[in-house]
């Protein structure tokens, strides 16, 4: 549940996130800085390790460091936690810039792995001497892997897409309400959504949008092609590639026809709608539903659902990944935590206590996992759900400034949505501002 900012790039983590992850927490599931030199060890040979990470990425929700300790009592666990991605990173490249300052462990998120891949590789032990790599979804482990083969990111989870919804909603709107029914109605695709959309406002109930953020749609078409902002030599192919053609004209169709609410995800009107009950769907990557069950509340517990996401091929929104920086004073030992923290029962753990989903495939068969549903989403299978969409995800190709050219581009959604801006300008506007931002 890293979620930092409306177009999407950074997932999951949020200032918010605390208040979810404890609504995640009672809601999951019915199946189944630092002052000194604090890592060095001391005179009895006890070593601190330091963790560096943004957000929340569940371990101490789970009792996982705690649990560490006691089967290493020599190690302690120090996580250091910064709120907001977009502060964590900048810091994290002028570490790695001046060689200090970095913990013994550092998250990276997907959005930046590819520019921490190609630029600085070099800085962090290669994970794949002591970890089964292969552990992890193969796309997963690809875009942590250097040129030279080395691998420098553990996986740590993924944001496999589903559609959450108002079934409630639906029903007085006409349309079909089981999952089933919805997935199957959605079936063909983005443009079946939009159809489903159309059917939906002409009969929605007063106040109501069928969805929330159209923004949040065109992530969603994008992601869930292997092309999307570059290719595989590094040229930037947004301006020509169909699939963000495609993700924009359904983007600026669903805003001509006030399909969409026009919100901002995560921001406090987006935050009103839900607790409003005014949004009927919310594109749904697996840690969504703990930001729609906190801001929903009481009051809709029961009436959302989760459904497949349309078409045949699944999204991935969000993720992270471990590192090990070479720097560090006890590489031996971070590793060996890496190791545990991304095996398939610790990532199990992290997902019932903060609904944060594996990327390490052997967690798909533990019950805690495969058996998991959500109370507050009609008992919803999710751990079925999302590792069937987990499978489907393709190996997309990822540039240097992915996450520069997602958020601009959602930054000018947005302002079809709120502002009326038409989409030629709001094209044209978002091009200009990212090749000075790519050069």
């Amino acid at each position: 549940m890293r979620i930092t900012r409306t177009g999407g790039r950074r997932g999951r983590r949020a200032a918010a996130v605390a208040t979810a992850v404890l609504a995640a927490s009672a809601l999951l599931l019915t199946g189944c800085s630092s002052d000194g030199d604090s890592n060095a060890a001391d005179s009895s040979g006890n070593i601190t390790l330091t963790l560096s990470d943004y957000g929340q990425f569940g371990y101490k929700e789970a009792g996982l460091f705690a649990q560490y300790h006691k089967l290493h009592p020599n190690i302690t666990v120090k996580e250091e936690t910064t709120a907001n991605e977009q502060d964590y990173y900048p810091k994290l490249l002028q570490q790695l810039n001046s060689g200090s300052g970095l913990g013994d462990i550092t998250g990276i998120e997907v959005g930046r792995i590819k520019e921490v891949v190609d630029t600085q590789a070099g800085k962090f032990a290669d994970l794949s001497k002591s970890i089964n790599v292969s552990d992890w979804l193969s796309w997963k482990e690809k875009q942590a892997t250097a040129q030279d083969g080395t691998v420098i990111g553990a996986g740590t989870d993924i944001g496999p897409m589903s559609l959450c919804y108002r079934k409630d909603l639906f029903q007085k709107a006409g349309l079909p309400a089981d999952r089933d029914a919805v997935a199957k109605a959605v079936s063909g695709g983005w443009e079946d959504y939009l159809k489903l959309g159309e059917q939906y406002q002409k009969n929605a109930p007063a106040g109501t949008h069928f969805m929330d953020s159209a923004s949040a749609m065109y992530n969603a078409v994008v992601s869930s092609s292997a092309k999307q902002y570059y290719d595989a030599d590094g040229k930037p192919i947004y301006k020509d590639n169909p699939a963000v053609k495609q993700g924009w004209d359904l983007a600026a169709e669903a805003a001509s026809k006030k399909l969409s609410a026009g919100l901002a995800q995560f921001q406090v009107p987006w935050q009103t709608a839900l607790r409003k009950g005014n949004v009927a769907t919310v594109v749904c990557p697996a840690w969504m539903a703990a930001q729609i069950s906190t801001y929903s509340g009481d009051s809709f517990k029961g009436k959302w659902d989760i459904s497949h996401a349309p078409g045949t091929t699944a999204s991935a929104w969000g993720g992270s990944f471990l590192t090990v920086p070479k720097s560090g004073k006890h590489v031996k030992e971070a590793i060996d935590l890496v190791k545990w923290l991304t095996s398939a029962e610790q990532q199990a753990a992290v997902f019932k206590a903060a609904g944060v989903f594996p990327s390490n495939t052997g967690a798909y068969q533990l019950a805690s996992v495969k058996d998991a549903k959500l109370p507050y989403f009609s008992d919803a299978p999710i751990g079925q759900i999302y590792a069937d969409e987990a499978k489907s995800i393709p190996d997309a190709v990822l540039g240097e400034k992915d996450g520069v050219i997602k958020d601009t581009i959602s930054t000018q959604i947005n302002n079809m949505e709120q502002r009326g801006t038409a989409p030629d300008k709001a094209w044209k506007d978002a091009t200009d501002t990212i090749d000075k931002a790519i050069g």
